[in-house]
């Protein structure tokens, strides 16, 4: 669902559930100790995503190896990758891109139901919170406040690699574009409304993103050129 969302020269690598036997995918050491006093759902779900991560990194012919959070907790990828990881209930996925592709990716999943009540009036521009009743109206078997909520969250994990700053959901304007006849995928487009990073010489102002909705989630992508 998310290798869908992203062009060819990323390898995205999902995991549904769990295996059949139940077990936790094995952790470096060095990952071991982050998650030493963590509960079991988030040691999984860390394991999960990794696994997945080191399964992206071996189809790229890059030797598997611990991926530490860094920074606000973004992934410190290899020297020569970028990349970008999530999790939630049932479902885990990390897409990894050579940075000679891609100057940097964000990837996103939720389940795909209504935010908490409130939830919408903390996350949404009133032009957002607009055009979201309006999609509502056109389309409303999607949960246009969900997917605008995972589409910023893409663009952040796409914005900080390049700026190592954060970007909160007010500084960002995020039109989505419902699918052609009813489909349930389209684009999306986030407007910056803080200066851009330079990427190539060139401020950038707008990322570019994709959505979709199937098997009971909602998942975007966000890719920065170079």
């Amino acid at each position: 669902m998310i290798g869908e969302l992203l062009p060819d020269s990323v390898v995205a690598v999902e995991a549904h559930g769990e295996d059949e036997t139940g077990r936790v995918p094995l952790l470096y050491p060095e990952e071991e100790a982050v998650v030493a006093q963590a509960v079991d759902r988030r040691r999984r779900e860390f394991a999960v995503v990794r696994a997945c991560a080191r399964r992206a990194m071996e189809k790229l012919s890059v030797p598997p190896q611990p991926v530490l959070p860094g920074e606000r907790g973004a992934p410190r990828w290899p020297e020569g990758l970028a990349g970008s990881m999530t999790h939630c209930d049932g479902y885990g996925a990390a897409a990894v891109v050579r940075t000679i592709d891609l100057a940097s990716l964000g990837i996103d999943a939720e389940p795909h139901a209504p935010l908490p009540d409130g939830v919408l009036r903390l996350v949404a521009l009133p032009a957002e919170r607009g055009r979201e009743v309006e999609l509502a109206a056109r389309q409303p078997s999607v949960h246009w406040d969900r997917l605008l909520f995972s589409a910023k969250e893409s663009v952040y994990k796409a914005w900080f690699p390049l700026t190592g700053k954060w970007l909160g959901f007010e500084q960002v304007d995020i039109e989505v574009l419902a699918g052609a006849d009813g489909e349930r995928h389209g684009d999306f487009r986030a407007t910056l409304l803080v200066p851009g990073p330079l990427v190539g010489g060139r401020r950038l102002q707008h990322f570019e993103g994709r959505w979709a909705v199937r098997q009971g989630l909602v998942a975007t992508a966000v890719v920065v050129p170079h």
